[in-house]
């Protein structure tokens, strides 16, 4: 078997320092632009690759970072993803994927082992079963940076990157409003997640400030899927409330909403449907899908330039920072209300 290069082979080679050839490598600045050519040029001739092993023992960093989503079946999730890890390459970190599946028990067996696998931080979108956070103080605890992005909790003093979901909400139900449509319903989550919390605020808000009435019978609490969606739009179509729109809590619900109107042939925009997340099919279905966009690409981005901003400190903690995104509005056929 083929002897691996080490760094003594290239000091060998250029008749220079191990220590040099270490500091070329680590792109030490005391070390001559000519010199640090000349080593990375002769690693790659003789096809060195580093022991990143011995180097983060060393270093005490891995150079990588856990990101923990609910799903990546999500494109919005999907989406945040591919930023951070756009957003960290040229700082030579790598991206370690977990996904919760919306399941307590796996986020918490997600944070334990991502901290075995010795991260350098953790960012961290909660799953729906999450009430609890105790799970992410060990992150804290070991001065590691934790960012929790899009789902947070009050309870964690950490820096986040939200949406202002109130407003996502509010603009929801206003652009259903503005269409037309005056007795509008809502789909959400039973979970008591605070991103779902606010966006069934601003809802509510939107219908008072235009005097129209706020019916409970209006509000359905359940899951987020295209299942829950179906069995939700069946159940406010066949209440004495009907109503002449529906706000689902995201767009894999919103799609069940018009798969089931389009069946008792309440196809949209006869009944309106709007969503959130601004999903890659939304554009594609029939009739194609209004929606709230979360800027899932900012989001990312804005977590990579935390996380960065965090790891320069000795203190990662030392300034809290809270990024709040606003929503915007991508106008499509399922609200575009028919003359009356």
């Amino acid at each position: 078997m083929k002897k691996k290069t080490t760094i003594y082979d290239i000091a060998k080679a250029l008749n220079i320092t191990v220590s040099t050839v270490s500091r070329a490598l680590s792109n030490f600045p005391a070390i001559s632009e000519t010199t640090k050519k000349a080593v990375l040029e002769t690693a790659k001739k003789l096809n060195y690759s580093p022991n990143r092993l011995a180097s983060a023992l060393k270093s005490g960093k891995t150079h990588i970072i856990g990101v923990i989503v609910p799903s990546v079946q999500a494109h919005f999730f999907a989406s945040i993803i591919h930023s951070i890890e756009d957003g960290l390459k040229d700082s030579g970190y790598r991206v370690i994927l977990y996904q919760s599946n919306e399941s307590l028990e796996n986020e918490i067996n997600g944070v334990r082992t991502l901290l075995e696998a010795q991260v350098d931080g953790i960012m961290a979108s909660m799953s729906l079963e999450t009430q609890d956070v105790s799970h992410f103080s060990e992150i804290i605890k070991q001065n590691k940076p934790l960012i929790l992005f899009d789902r947070v909790h009050p309870d964690l003093n950490v820096p986040t990157v939200t949406l202002d979901d109130f407003g996502a909400g509010y603009l929801a139900a206003q652009h259903l409003i503005d269409q037309g449509y005056k007795k509008i319903a809502f789909i959400t989550t039973v979970h008591q997640i605070k991103i779902f919390n606010d966006r069934l605020k601003g809802y509510k808000a939107a219908l008072e400030k235009n005097n129209l009435p706020v019916l409970e019978e209006n509000i359905i609490y359940g899951g987020l899927s295209i299942k829950d969606g179906r069995f939700g739009a069946g159940k406010l179509m066949r209440s004495a409330y009907k109503p002449d729109a529906i706000i689902a809590g995201d767009d894999f619900t919103a799609l069940g909403v018009i798969k089931k109107l389009k069946e008792i042939d309440e196809t949209p925009p006869k009944i309106g449907v709007i969503g959130f997340a601004n999903e890659a099919f939304s554009a594609y279905i029939t009739p194609n899908l209004s929606t709230i966009d979360q800027h899932a690409n900012q989001m990312g981005s804005e977590c990579a330039n935390m996380f960065l901003k965090m790891i320069a400190q000795e203190n990662p903690y030392k300034n809290i920072d809270h990024v709040v995104l606003n929503p915007s509005l991508v106008e499509r056929q399922s609200t575009d209300k028919l003359p009356s």
